[in-house]
């Protein structure tokens, strides 16, 4: 009886040990597959303010009319600055520092293959 009893406990305690290692393994994936769409997300909330950022560059810088005014100038800067990207930055640098219509168009070039690339990574 006594030996019935042991086998018992030990064959019970096998099985809740089993079970231990089953769930935390799962546990375990269950968080690698948080953190996997943590990061997933965080690159698409990335990918819509470079996608905001390019629209609003095209359409009040490559589709102007007329020159560029303070407000958009100030809106396009923040919008910029808001990415905290600083390979972004250089090139937007880089085209608001541009002397000639060529640097400029050069600048823009780069600008948008940078911008492209980010969301496409």
């Amino acid at each position: 009886m006594e030996h019935n009893k042991r086998l018992s406990f030990i064959i019970l305690v096998g099985v809740l040990l089993v079970g231990n290692v089953f769930f935390g393994l799962g546990y375990v994936m269950q968080g690698n597959e948080l953190q996997d769409i943590k990061n997933g997300l965080g690159k698409v909330v990335i990918n819509g303010k470079v996608l905001n950022f390019t629209s609003l560059f095209i359409k009040e810088v490559l589709q102007a009319e007329s020159e560029v005014d303070f407000e958009t100038r100030l809106q396009l800067e923040n919008a910029v600055r808001e990415l905290k990207d600083e390979e972004i930055m250089a090139e937007w640098q880089s085209f608001v520092e541009s002397q000639t219509e060529a640097q400029a168009q050069n600048s823009v070039k780069r600008l948008l293959g940078v911008l492209v690339g980010k969301v496409r990574e």
